[in-house]
């Protein structure tokens, strides 16, 4: 019956904007990529290669949830079903997302997959249980690098592991089978690590941060029981070293994202590997303290409730006036209308992933997303589809007018407005890469800034150069409250890239305060580019 329903729900739900976004990871198999190790990737090629539609795209991750209940299942120790399916029945984003062509769901399945197999290394610690061991920490971290986390706290919880010689050798095994994703890393200047642990920090701390995530984390276990089902398992005695580990990770993990609020908005599904404990934790405490069912009894028909029509609206937008995922309905629509508006010509998107994604997905076009210097960015920054649009007539097209650089024209879509622009010949550099040794400045209000930048392209074929969009030099900082300088130098990029490396002087801001400062490349009618990793300067 689970897996019936996760079959119907994945064929007849239109893709979410980050699941259209992996997908087209998936026709660009790597062993890494700006956002994500590669295993969302492989699993949605897999899968799309027998069904090429919707449930091509999730079919994978249909299966893995359904194997993650059975691991859990089968690590229940003494076990009583009536509680695991109560305790199931009372979690709906289980119910909802294990079909989502996401990240979190293989990185669910091989967390519970890690845990069995430690399990069983601590009761045999035999040279398979320490193989298997080995392998199941590197496929966690292929699936999310939140996985490291279950692993460290694994150790914290039993630390004799450090005086076990196959528990080092389990640990060399995922290394080595951990390589090529960190080569990959280490060729493209770690750009994940850039982009999680400086350019996604918030520049000041806000008090929302830290209600959300509570909120959003009861929610998301629930949506009524959450808040009890997290008692339950806080509240269950530890009988034995695994349940010690369980308890362990599943505290570790929340009180670490809880922490990380201070740094910035933490999203609810980053915690979503401590379902295993959870449940299970939960499931022992409900049997050994003989604990009253009446709570998830009687609340369970509502959370079913919930979850249909939750399920209903997934697939048919039976509320059109109230924007709740939006995202889920009218891909189709949207995307033919833009696909009407381009006729043959490539469409490039301004400061989005998801839509080129969706477009490619739903119409079939050609599609690129030029990121801005003031905005994230993506995967794309990273392809090779730059080169194929060289000097053609594109659409430029996005949900915003400020993007643009003077007011565009404008049309009706089922997803709202589209500005767009025929913009010819079309050009940008985002594989040219600006670099200086100094990755953190000390600077006085207004000093004048002297820095060597070398440089890197990583394009296959000869730049072009059309002389009615002169690319240029230039720099962008940003701060707090919103600030946000660009500056645009004299210097051409034709020209900067005759050179070793090219000079440049950068003022850093009259007001103190921590900033970010990125290079970045200027063409025409193109909003400024990232063309160097984040340097920050600090103005005491």
């Amino acid at each position: 019956m689970w897996f019936a329903l996760g079959v119907v729900q994945a064929l007849f739900t239109g893709l979410m904007d980050d699941e259209a976004y992996y997908w087209v990871y998936s026709n660009h198999l790597s062993w890494g990529y700006f956002d994500h190790p590669p295993m969302i990737a492989l699993l949605i090629k897999l899968g799309y290669s027998v069904f090429h539609n919707e449930l091509g795209v999730r079919i994978g991750m249909v299966i893995l949830n359904v194997l993650t209940l059975m691991l859990v299942d089968d690590m229940l120790r003494p076990k009583n079903n009536r509680v695991f399916y109560l305790i199931m029945g009372a979690m709906g984003a289980m119910q909802l997302g294990g079909m989502l062509a996401v990240p979190d769901v293989p990185l669910i399945f091989f967390a519970t997959l890690y845990f069995r197999i430690y399990k069983n290394f601590l009761e045999k610690q035999d040279w398979q249980n320490t193989f298997l061991l080995g392998l199941s920490m590197a496929l966690m971290f292929y699936s999310k690098y939140h996985g490291i986390l279950l692993v460290f706290f694994t150790v914290l919880s039993n630390v004799s592991l450090l005086k076990v010689t196959k528990y080092y050798i389990a640990c060399i095994i995922t290394t080595i089978l951990f390589l090529p994703h960190i080569y990959w890393q280490y060729t493209h200047h770690f750009p994940s690590l850039q982009y999680h642990l400086v350019e996604r920090n918030a520049d000041t701390y806000q008090l929302n941060f830290t209600v959300e995530y509570i909120v959003g984390q009861v929610l998301m276990f629930g949506p009524l029981m959450g808040w009890l089902l997290l008692y339950y398992a806080f509240s269950s005695p530890v009988q034995r070293t695994f349940e010690r580990t369980l308890k362990f990770c599943l505290t570790g993990v929340l009180v670490f994202f809880l922490i990380s609020t201070a740094k910035g908005r933490v999203e609810a599904n980053w915690t979503v590997m401590v379902f295993t404990p959870l449940v299970i934790l939960a499931h022992q405490s409900i049997i050994r303290n003989r604990l009253s069912l009446k709570p998830l009894l009687y609340t369970l028909p509502i959370s079913l409730l919930l979850v249909l029509a939750t399920r209903i609206y997934m697939i048919w937008d039976f509320m059109p006036d109230v924007h709740v995922r939006p995202e889920l309905h009218y891909n189709t629509e949207w995307a033919q209308a833009i696909k009407k508006q381009a006729g043959d010509k490539p469409v490039v998107f301004l400061n989005s992933y998801q839509a080129p994604s969706k477009y490619m997905f739903y119409a079939g076009g050609e599609a690129y997303s030029l990121n801005s210097v003031n905005n994230r960015r993506s995967q794309y920054n990273y392809w090779h589809l730059e080169e194929p649009i060289w000097n053609k007539p594109v659409l430029l097209a996005g949900g915003s007018r400020p993007y643009f650089q003077q007011p565009k024209d404008s049309f009706e879509s089922a997803k709202g407005k589209i500005y767009f622009e025929d913009f010819a010949p079309y050009v940008s550099y985002s594989l040219v890469q600006f670099a200086q040794a100094e990755t953190k400045v000390t600077a006085r209000p207004g000093q004048q800034l002297q820095f060597r930048l070398g440089w890197q392209s990583d394009y296959r074929v000869a730049l072009p150069f059309p002389a009615e969009r002169p690319a240029m030099l230039g720099y962008a900082i940003m701060g707090p409250e919103k600030y946000f300088d660009t500056v645009r130098t004299s210097l051409s990029l034709e020209q900067a890239l005759t050179r070793d490396s090219v000079d440049i002087q950068v003022k850093a801001p009259e007001t103190p305060g921590s900033y970010r400062l990125k290079y970045c490349v200027y063409v025409p009618g193109l909003p400024p580019t990232h063309n160097s990793q984040t340097i920050r300067i600090t103005v005491p």
